[in-house]
């Protein structure tokens, strides 16, 4: 799905291989050929153990520094409303340009473009003619097909400024308008709102563009965890028979990556929010049978703040990908976890080849 760029360690590897190149710059042009794509686990076997970790984090974009953070070579970078508020279209798509040709290995540039009160391109008037309106909106005023339209014309705008992924779409089931979420979400019952995740998928994917459901397992009538910790009581019947539904929908229907919430759900974990729960993420696994790349939320959120070491927790829960504002302090205790012993290598191991699958190494 993306264009892949090798590292230069990969070069003696492709040598070998017979198809050497003369130049960095002919290693690249072979990249863009399938058959030459170097294989995504032969590169893991290549990759240092700092190298793994950099991939499994997904970093807030720094625009003041781009050089210094794709030194880093983040595995993700996730863009908000101030990298676009302004720029012009050759301005946002030159500074993308320099995010995924500066790292190593090309990195997945996101974005939270779901419309209606979640428009990190679209609010800006050089980039789009109008906001996106979110998909509850779009279905009020025509159906399950209007939105659907207005979701392959989002695809099309961020893949053309060369955003890879979007964190998107929203399957959160919500029926109460007093619901946090209820405005993001597509606000009608299971059966409406996974036809909508299966059908966005799929249209996203038919138009290059990523996808990632959230929050799973669904945050229901829960407050906001960007400024606290969210408790859910409801019993496990009720996500296996409404919240789950829309899930399954969108894993059924491919989705690349699903993203798990700060929220402690009671009947599943009563100790730990979901996104570092082993057994929210066991249910994702084996019950729900994703396979793709599964990410925290943001662990900068207010959710997380009393939480100690939870870059290394949210690893041993079984996320492939941790989205970061604090990208060093996330990959030294990460590191520090992996010496120590508490973190094993195959565990890292089995994120980052999930995670180089998805990106066509």
């Amino acid at each position: 799905m993306l264009r892949k760029i090798l590292p230069a360690f990969l070069a003696a590897a492709l040598a070998i291989s017979g198809c050497a190149a003369n130049s960095p710059s002919d290693v690249l042009e072979q990249t863009d050929t399938p058959e030459q794509n170097f294989d995504a686990e032969s590169l893991l076997d290549k990759m240092s153990i700092e190298e793994k970790i950099s991939q499994m984090l997904f970093v807030r974009c720094d625009s003041s520094d781009i050089e210094g953070m794709t030194k880093k070579n983040p595995g993700g970078i996730v863009m908000f409303g101030v990298d676009f508020d302004d720029f012009s279209e050759k301005e946002v798509k030159d500074k993308i340009s320099k995010l995924r040709s500066g790292c190593e290995i090309e990195p997945f540039i996101a974005v939270d473009e779901e419309g209606g009160t979640v428009v990190r391109v679209s609010s800006n008037p050089q980039l789009s003619d109008e906001k996106f309106k979110s998909p509850q909106a779009y279905y009020n005023e025509g159906g399950i097909e209007n939105v659907i339209e207005h979701e392959i014309e989002k695809s099309k705008l961020l893949a053309n400024l060369g955003i890879t992924m979007n964190l998107a779409p929203v399957a959160d089931l919500s029926t109460n308008p007093s619901d946090f979420i209820y405005d993001r979400a597509l606000g009608r019952d299971a059966q409406t709102t996974a036809e909508f995740v299966s059908r966005t998928v799929t249209a996203m994917h038919e138009n290059n563009m990523m996808s990632c459901l959230k929050h799973f397992p669904g945050y229901g009538g829960n407050l906001d965890t960007h400024t606290g910790i969210a408790i859910d009581e409801r019993d496990a019947q009720s996500f296996r028979e409404n919240d789950f539904i829309p899930f399954k929908a969108g894993i059924d229907a491919g989705t690349d990556a699903v993203l798990v919430a700060h929220n402690i759900v009671i009947n599943m974990d009563s100790e730990q929010p979901a996104s570092i729960s082993p057994a929210v993420h066991e249910i994702l696994r084996t019950e729900l049978g994703f396979d793709g790349i599964i990410m925290t939320d943001d662990m900068s959120m207010g959710a997380m703040q009393d939480y100690v070491n939870p870059y290394e927790k949210a690893v041993l829960a079984g996320n492939d990908m941790i989205i970061v504002s604090d990208f060093d302090a996330a990959f030294n205790e990460i590191l520090s976890a992996v010496n120590a012993g508490s973190v094993s290598e195959e565990l890292i191991d089995s994120a980052v080849s999930r995670i180089l699958s998805k990106k066509d190494i």
